[in-house]
């Protein structure tokens, strides 16, 4: 493992990369998903249709594919943002579909007399979904979640193919400098390997905290 000591440096930049890239595009396939998962259960069939739609084209759509085609097909009608900013946005969008879906799995464990029991107290469909539904719901669905943003971690890999120099794209760099993809890829798969066992602790406990006893 001498050359990973050697090229530390550019492995831990490539690890702070690699965190920034995960932490930015969680927060924004969260709030995003919770916004679709909204639209899936709302009782206006227009937002549920549009929810559907959301989930189906980006749930069978590879992200690399949407990588290549935000990164290249943008600037041809004049948006450009910078290659980082790009692959926040593309996977938030893409991880906000699989965040959807498992929130909306949360909202339908709860009691559907729990939002009748809103209704008849005067709530609307959104006062009941944001003040006692969609709270009950994310309590439950944390261990899904924290899957989700195992895989969005992995996933942050692919930003490498678009020239975001990430952990996977500072290895290759390593590797192309030293001729040895054994221990420089072992390297990087241990910092994956550590960033993702860290997320499966934190999610134990936090699902441990907030836990439903029913």
């Amino acid at each position: 493992m001498d050359v990973v000591l050697r090229h530390l440096s550019a492995f831990t930049d490539g690890i702070v990369t690699t965190l920034e890239l995960t932490a930015l595009s969680f927060l924004g396939a969260l709030l995003i998903g919770v916004v679709v998962a909204a639209m899936r259960v709302s009782p206006v069939a227009a937002l549920r249709g549009v929810g559907t739609v959301y989930v189906e084209t980006f749930q069978n759509t590879p992200l690399l594919v949407l990588l290549v085609l935000f990164v290249f097909g943008l600037p041809e009608v004049g948006v450009i943002f910078p290659l980082f900013t790009t692959a926040v946005i593309v996977i938030a969008l893409y991880e906000a579909a699989y965040i959807a879906e498992a929130v909306r799995s949360g909202i339908n464990t709860v009691s559907i007399g729990q939002a009748e029991a809103a209704r008849a107290l005067g709530l609307t469909f959104g006062q009941s979904l944001r003040l006692v539904i969609l709270p009950q719901a994310l309590r439950g669905v944390v261990q899904p979640i924290g899957n989700i943003f195992i895989a969005l971690t992995m996933n942050t890999s692919l930003a490498a193919a678009v020239g975001v120099v990430e952990l996977t794209s500072a290895a290759n760099r390593v590797n192309l400098m030293e001729a040895q993809p054994i221990p420089v890829f072992v390297g990087a798969g241990i910092g994956y390997m550590l960033i993702c066992a860290t997320a499966g602790i934190v999610t134990g406990m936090i699902e441990r905290k907030v836990a439903i006893v029913r």
